[in-house]
């Protein structure tokens, strides 16, 4: 019993140290973009929001972020099925589920993309979770699809697509998932150029979930990675993303954002 207690400290010892130097290299690497200072912002930027994948933890914070806005007059949640927040937002009248089955056609949904502003895309899943076809699929296919659609039905600035697609993420990398969320990162990127669009891959890290959904485990390890710059509550992540489209002449089309980038971001647009 006293070896494995020993293990058991010398275990828990060994993690604390790689979170400390995870943290160091975090402080130390990530923020490369700062909001510029009397930028000026749009109010009409986030005027109609659509959130896709707000049945997830990420989502589910992106959408409460659309709800809590004020400029924000018209939400789509784009979803094959409802949640608690989605069915409390219908209930309210704050929200309009859109109940779609197949996210590599959007044809019958022009009528609406027309009217969208800004698109919070948080859809997604772990490559633990699907073979490598299916991920990129869902990752490459179904916002790539979604991005010519909406451009077919609107190109009339302001638009903006911010794509969660997290730390890690380069289309020049060693891992599968990290290449072809990169690779969709450059293809939306390349359909918006010449349009009214401007697309953003938010590579961020640990999103936390939102404030009311959040449990103590979330708790300790955003406490433990909020050193370095590590951890992002998922309403600041809707927030920096509000505050990015509302800045229409500031960041252009194409850019990524590390965690960082997105607390600093999340900050400007508390302080409105």
């Amino acid at each position: 019993m006293k070896l494995l207690g020993k293990l058991a400290l010398y275990a828990v010892g060994l993690l604390l140290l790689a979170i400390v130097a995870l943290d160091i290299w975090g402080y130390a690497t990530l923020g490369t973009l700062q909001p510029a200072s009397g930028e000026p912002r749009d109010p009409n930027a986030n005027k109609v929001v659509l959130v896709s994948g707000a049945t997830g933890s990420v989502g589910d914070g992106l959408l409460k972020a659309a709800m809590e806005d004020p400029q924000v007059e018209k939400i789509y949640a784009l979803s094959r099925r409802s949640s608690p927040r989605i069915q409390a937002g219908v209930d309210s009248g704050r929200v309009e589920l859109i109940l779609h089955k197949d996210f590599t056609d959007y044809s019958d949904l022009a009528d609406v993309l027309a009217e969208v502003n800004t698109v919070l895309w948080g859809l997604g899943t772990s490559s633990l979770n699907v073979d490598d076809e299916t991920f990129t699929w869902i990752h490459v296919d179904f916002p790539v699809a979604f991005v010519s659609e909406w451009l077919s039905a609107r190109t009339e600035a302001p638009m903006s697509f911010h794509y969660v697609t997290g730390m890690g993420t380069d289309a020049n990398g060693d891992s599968h998932w990290a290449r072809e969320k990169g690779r969709a990162e450059i293809e939306v990127a390349e359909m918006a150029e010449g349009t009214g669009l401007r697309t953003f891959g938010h590579r961020s890290a640990f999103i936390k979930p939102a404030s009311d959904t959040a449990n103590i485990g979330h708790d300790l390890l955003a406490a433990l990675l909020r050193p370095g710059l590590l951890v992002i509550d998922s309403e600041d992540l809707g927030g920096a993303m509000f505050e990015i489209s509302a800045r229409t002449g500031e960041l252009p089309n194409g850019t990524l954002l590390d965690n960082a980038d997105g607390i600093a971001y999340a900050k400007a647009y508390r302080a409105q």
